[in-house]
């Protein structure tokens, strides 16, 4: 599923910088918006981004406690990647399924797609509720700095840790993950 285009993109009078990393794209600009006004704005240029929401057949989701650098902190979170370029989003979902969490699903359900945070990025993430898992004899090799744990909760259980998730209870989860739980629950019913 290709990357929308924005119905009315604002133009770009001038460039002040642009850093190309391994992944992302950070730009700096002078923009004139589709009000006639103009501004400087800074943002992530992203691929995109896909997200498994997997269920166990007795119910429970499977998330990752995940270390993540930039809070400095373990997180709960569905497992969830970056598109690799040409990748469609499904792809992406079951191979972050499979490197991160080591399962594989035989069913798999689009639940859509949401701007993660579109005042400093453009990414894209689209979501997919993975069932009728698989444990992976052999999972592939993920990337060697991440640091995971599987944890398993039921819809009570994940409902309660997110009731209490707050910077001062660790480890607290992403709106991410909150987002898309509230999404699987009415696919699910």
């Amino acid at each position: 599923m290709p990357k929308p285009e924005p119905p009315k993109p604002s133009r770009v009078l001038r460039q002040y910088f642009q850093h190309q990393g391994v992944k992302f794209r950070f730009v700096s600009q002078r923009l004139r918006f589709p009000n006639q006004t103009e501004g400087d704005r800074e943002y992530i240029v992203h691929p995109g981004g896909a997200v498994a929401v997997p269920i166990t057949e007795d119910g429970r989701f499977v998330l990752l406690e995940q270390y993540r650098f930039a809070v400095g902190d373990y997180i709960y979170e569905f497992p969830a990647g970056t598109l690799e370029p040409n990748e469609e989003p499904l792809i992406t979902a079951q191979r972050e399924l499979a490197e991160e969490a080591g399962y594989t699903a035989a069913q798999w359900d689009d639940l859509g797609r949401f701007y993660l945070a579109p005042g400093y990025s453009d990414e894209m993430l689209y979501l997919y509720l993975a069932r009728g898992l698989e444990v992976l004899p052999e999972p592939p090799a993920g990337d060697d700095d991440e640091d995971i744990k599987l944890v398993y909760f039921s819809t009570a259980e994940f409902l309660e840790l997110a009731a209490r998730s707050t910077l001062t209870e660790r480890p607290c989860m992403d709106v991410k993950t909150l987002a898309c739980f509230q999404r699987a629950q009415q696919v699910l019913g």
